[in-house]
Formats: C-alpha cells, structure tokens, sequence
C-alpha cells in the first residue's frame, strides 16, 4: 500500500509537468517549439518512427551493442574480480589499470576504437564493456575484501576448503554487490552504445540522434532520448525485482 501511494503520487508530479509543459509548448505558445517541442509533438514522433518501420534496425543495432557489452563486462568483470581478490599478486597487476580507466572519462575512448575496431558493431560493445568491466571489477573486489574474516576463518576451522568458501562465503557477498551495481552497469552499458554510434555509425540510436543535431530537429532528439530513457527504466526495474528475488535473505 506505501509503494502504491508512493508510485501515485510520482505519477500524479509526472502528468502535471507534462500538462504544464503541454500547455505552455503546444496550446499558449509561451516555449518555442524550434527548441522544446510540446509533448504531443515528441510522442507524434515516436508514433512516426515506428509507423513507418525506420527505427527497428537502429533499435537493433544498439540494444545488441548494449547488451553484448554488458554481457561481456559482467562475465569479466567477475571473473577479475575473483581472481585478483583471492591472488594477491594478479590484484597488484590489475588494481591499477582498473584504478587508472576508472579514473579517465572512458567515453573518451569512442575515438581510438573506432580507429581499431571500426564504425561497425565492435567498437561499440567494445566501449559498452569497457564502461562495464570496471564497475563490476570492483563490485566483486570489494565484495570478497569485505567478507568478514572472522567467518573466513570459522569455516576453514570446521575443515571447509577454497571451495567451500567461494560457494557458501564470497559468492553470497559477491552477489550482493553485483546486484547493487546492475542498475548503474546497465546504464553505462547503453551509454557505451550511444555514445560510440553518436561519434561514427552507419544505424543506432546514437546515430539518429547525430542526425537530429546536424538537422536541429529537437522533436526527434526528444524522443529518442525519451525511448533510451523508457528502456533504461524497464531495465531498471527488471533489476530491482531480480535483486529482490536474489537477495530475499537480506530484505527480510
């Protein structure tokens, strides 16, 4: 019932700015619709682009970078993670190129491996994972470190091996930092996507929306971002119940 009150009440906020923005955009003539088009004219938009079929291959092309990207950066991610949070010595390789491309805008990377890899596919999963592997890096690195050694200690006590304590001690923490990191890893995910397909591509979202800029259409830089967003939201919320499943031992 508090969730329900909750997500009315952020319903309610919601149609009212769009009401607002409606009725200042497309029935006052108070904002000009050259650079904030009304609501209606955005969603008119949206209608056209799925009408007549233009925007399923750019749909295509960049939840396939997206999710490939974030495929390949979880599986990586915690595969580094393990390995340098249980090898000391591999942690003081990889902890320092994980630290130095956390530390530089990776977006900035789109350039260089375009270079590399092209205008197709590969340079933008390529940055989708980049983006990821980081985050998940550190989510499972963290989470192994943070494991209470006191019970590290009880189970190899009670003649528990590596084994044992990967299954029953560090993937139970791994999961939950994992979990608690999908949201922002999804959203980088997709931001990789773009991103790499607004700087060089022949199809994406991101190279539609180049095309708006070069065309100032700001009803179709409108929707598109509305649609990454919407999607981005579903993916959200798929997460959350996912984690909520996962991790029914701590929410209760």
């Amino acid at each position: 019932m508090k969730n329900a009150g909750l997500y009315l009440r952020r319903s309610l906020a919601l149609l009212l700015v769009l009401g607002l923005w409606q009725l200042g955009a497309g029935v006052l003539g108070w904002i000009d619709p050259f650079y904030l088009p009304a609501p209606s004219s955005i969603a008119a938009t949206i209608g056209q682009l799925f009408a007549d079929g233009s925007i399923y291959t750019h749909l295509e092309a960049t939840f396939g970078a997206a999710f490939a990207g974030l495929a390949l950066g979880l599986a990586s991610g915690i595969v580094l993670g393990f390995i340098a949070a249980l090898v000391p010595l591999l942690a003081e390789l990889l902890e320092p190129v994980m630290v130095l491309f956390n530390a530089i805008p990776r977006v900035i990377l789109a350039p260089l491996f375009i270079i590399w890899l092209g205008i197709g596919l590969p340079s933008k999963v390529a940055l989708s994972f980049i983006l990821v592997v980081v985050i998940i890096f550190f989510a499972v690195y963290n989470g192994i470190r943070d494991v209470d050694q006191t019970l590290v200690e009880r189970v190899r006590t009670l003649g528990g091996g590596t084994f044992t304590l990967i299954r029953e001690v560090y993937v139970p923490s791994v999961v939950s930092w994992v979990m608690s990191n999908l949201k922002v890893a999804l959203g980088f995910a997709f931001t990789g996507a773009v991103v790499g397909e607004f700087v060089a591509s022949t199809r994406g979202l991101g190279y539609l929306l180049a095309f708006a800029q070069s065309t100032y259409n700001a009803a179709l830089s409108l929707a598109l971002i509305f649609m990454v967003a919407t999607v981005v939201m579903l993916l959200f919320a798929a997460a959350g119940w996912l984690e909520r499943r996962l991790l029914r031992w701590k929410y209760a």
